[in-house]
């Protein structure tokens, strides 16, 4: 029996798809849910603010790909040291913030 394929980093080393996976997933469900409706609120016509939605959904899983995927430890290389998951929590807190700041700046 063949098993699934795994994602490997830049170096072929297996890696765990479930970050990508997760961040991939909320990326898509918050550039949906909000993408075309703030681009009908600033004058764009459905498709246009779909094919916009799209496209920053693509940017932010091609960079989610580049730091989870491409540039990622191998599964079996232990756990983070805890600052520096620390670090890394605080600076995805600080930009999800910012996020939700700027999507109710138009709601001003």
């Amino acid at each position: 029996m063949v098993g699934a394929p795994r994602l490997r980093n830049r170096r072929g080393e297996p890696i765990d798809p479930v970050p990508f996976l997760v961040t991939a997933g909320l990326t898509f469900t918050l550039v949906f849910s909000f993408g075309p409706l703030y681009g009908l609120a600033y004058g764009l016509s459905l498709p246009v603010a779909l094919a916009a939605s799209a496209g920053g959904f693509a940017g932010v899983a091609w960079l989610a790909y580049r730091q989870l995927v491409r540039s990622a430890p191998p599964a079996d290389a232990g756990t983070l040291p805890v600052g520096l998951r620390f670090e890394r929590l605080l600076y995805a807190g600080v930009g999800l913030g910012i996020v939700f700041v700027a999507l109710t700046l138009p709601l001003l």
